[in-house]
């Protein structure tokens, strides 16, 4: 008898124009299309040194700011393509960011065969909290 537990689920794979505020448990595949480096504090070889880029990254749907901590920013290169596990979204003065956290991972892998959708940025949409009353 099989043991049920063990089946480990696929990953269903989302595209970037399926992405939303306040979500999480992403498993995409972008492509690099720019990185620059926003915050970088104490020795980069060090245990205390500190590290943040913004990517801009995107697959055929359009494109979204991912922002690369510490040891992603190296594996975050222009032209790279990377799946990114359990991926979330942040948001960021009012709008989204991709984010991997220490539950997710970042895996370079083959070049994607697709080409970025450049016009369709999710990251320049801004978003309104609004409190919902009930």
């Amino acid at each position: 008898m099989a043991d049920s537990k063990s089946a480990l689920r696929k990953p269903v794979f989302t595209k970037v124009d399926q992405l939303r505020p306040g979500t999480s448990g992403h498993t995409i595949t972008v492509k690099v299309v720019d990185s620059k480096m926003v915050l970088q504090r104490g020795r980069s070889d060090g245990p205390q040194g500190r590290r943040t880029a913004e990517c801009l990254v995107g697959d055929e749907t359009g494109m979204i700011v991912f922002t690369a901590r510490n040891e992603q920013v190296d594996l975050m290169k222009a032209g790279t393509t990377v799946i990114l596990r359990n991926a979330k979204i942040d948001m960021f003065k009012g709008s989204m960011r991709l984010a991997v956290d220490k539950w997710g991972r970042i895996e370079v892998t083959d070049p994607a065969d697709f080409s970025v959708k450049e016009d369709n940025n999710l990251s320049l949409i801004e978003f309104e909290l609004v409190s919902v009353v009930e």
